[in-house]
């Protein structure tokens, strides 16, 4: 009598060329080369219509003018996301898909709708409030968020919180503002060569003032709204699917209907652009610009409470939570490092800075219940390039450390301490006279290695009930 095997036969695996021939679209490289074709092809295709519209002369002006504003905008989300950078090649991505394909986008559709609109219902001006105040908003932020979303689900490890939100929405508002300032400034210096008007009395000084010294960051303003929806998203837990896609749709809708109201605001009469640029602009301006920076605040924080279990286990040392903790230590340690050993161990310390950190936040979310099923993986690879680095970093840290650390007011010894006599009729506290209690325990013991590897191991676990 045959009798079958008690244990499961795994299928036969497919040949290695079966896969590359099923799954080549899989491939990093090939997605690579058709997001940089993608790019490519949006940005000639909007460099010929911007330069159709404003001629070459009036494309060239606007090109300058709408520079100005760009390293501004660039340096102050950069400066935000200092805590946890992201990778250049996501800013470059953020700006590229704002400048060439939301721009492309928003061009074809918008005139499009705009055509279309006046055609079924014979009133152009119509048309144009209608495709201002509805068409545009819908359609330029849907563009925008496109690239939000595709960083939060394709760089998912690099898209940890609000701030990468805010970041990413801001950057590519800024490249899609870029575009369309260079489109209106270039069409204001068309129109100032026909009617010859020069100076602050032409259309382009106007212009200028309007769109890059007032309001250079209407743009990022709207698309940080989803920014912050998808931020938020990526802070709650994966089984929280409706939480996930609801709070992006709400930030997008925020962000299409502040939208709307700033491109309505020339409706609104005679004062409407300075009424609602007073009363809705600046004020929500001033309140998102407190909330980054909050949580950027937040984040140091996150910092300084997550890493001591680690120095308690002997992976960092004492002052490295600290220090890590501390924009100002960070900066000092990386220049301790340039000026000691040079700028290699100066970007050494930087790698070190960013592992710890992102150490730091995987245990916050391991503790709330948000990290994922690989946690215990990603957290021996983070501590492991921690301790690959660890001989240039540690000292820096700690001069850091120590040339930050606050002043503390000198306190005197208590009675009977360092072998000062405690007067007639006070008793001495336990181990006066300079004597070391028995037996007392050292702040800090040796790390306790695991049996394979030699290396000192956490105390933390994500799974423990």
């Amino acid at each position: 009598m045959a009798t079958g095997s008690p244990y499961p036969i795994p299928p036969e695996a497919p040949a290695p060329r079966e896969l590359l021939r099923v799954r080549w679209w899989q491939r990093r490289a090939i997605r690579v080369a058709a997001l940089v074709t993608l790019l490519a092809l949006s940005g000639l295709v909007i460099l010929a219509l911007v330069r159709e519209q404003t001629g070459t002369e009036g494309f060239l002006v606007g090109l300058g003018l709408a520079t100005v504003p760009v390293p501004l905008l660039v340096a102050a989300f950069r400066w935000l996301d200092r805590v946890a950078p992201g990778p250049w090649r996501n800013l470059l991505f953020s700006f590229s898909w704002g400048a060439c394909a939301a721009a492309l986008v928003a061009i074809v559709a918008n005139s499009f709708a705009i055509r279309w609109i006046a055609t079924a219902t014979a009133d152009p001006g119509s048309a144009d409030t209608l495709g201002a105040t509805v068409i545009a908003p819908i359609v330029e932020e849907s563009a925008k968020a496109a690239a939000v979303l595709l960083v939060f689900l394709f760089r998912r490890r690099d898209f940890t919180g609000i701030v990468d939100g805010v970041v990413i929405a801001g950057v590519t508002a800024t490249g899609f503002a870029f575009t369309e300032n260079i489109l209106y400034l270039g069409n204001a210096f068309v129109t100032d060569q026909l009617s010859r008007e020069s100076g602050l009395a032409s259309v382009t000084a106007a212009t200028f003032f309007v769109r890059v010294v007032m309001s250079p960051f209407a743009h990022p303003l709207f698309t940080v709204l989803t920014g912050i929806g998808f931020g938020i998203a990526a802070l709650s837990a994966e089984r929280q699917v409706v939480r996930r896609v609801l709070l992006p749709l709400t930030g997008l809708l925020l962000a299409m209907g502040m939208h709307a109201l700033w491109n309505g605001s020339a409706v609104f009469g005679q004062f409407g652009f300075f009424t609602v640029y007073a009363l809705f602009m600046l004020p929500a301006f001033g309140l998102l610009t407190w909330l980054a920076i909050w949580t950027r605040q937040r984040e140091l924080r996150t910092i300084r409470d997550e890493l001591p279990v680690y120095a308690a286990a002997g992976w960092l040392t004492p002052p490295e939570p600290y220090a890590l903790g501390s924009m100002r230590a960070r900066s000092l340690a990386r220049d301790y490092a340039a000026y000691t050993w040079g700028k290699p161990a100066a970007r050494t310390v930087a790698e070190y800075q960013m592992y710890a950190t992102s150490l730091a936040f995987l245990r916050h979310r391991g503790r709330r219940g948000r990290a994922g099923a690989d946690f215990v993986v990603r957290e021996r690879e983070l501590l492991e390039k921690l301790w690959e680095r660890r001989e240039p970093a540690r000292p820096a840290l700690a001069y850091a450390a120590q040339a930050t650390a606050p002043a503390m007011p000198p306190v005197p010894p208590p009675y009977g301490m360092y072998g000062t006599p405690a007067p007639y009729g006070t008793p001495a506290p336990y181990g006066a006279y300079g004597d070391r209690p028995p037996h007392a325990p050292l702040p800090y013991g040796p790390p306790q290695p695991y049996p394979a590897y030699g290396y000192p191991t956490t105390t933390y676990n994500p799974y423990r009930p």
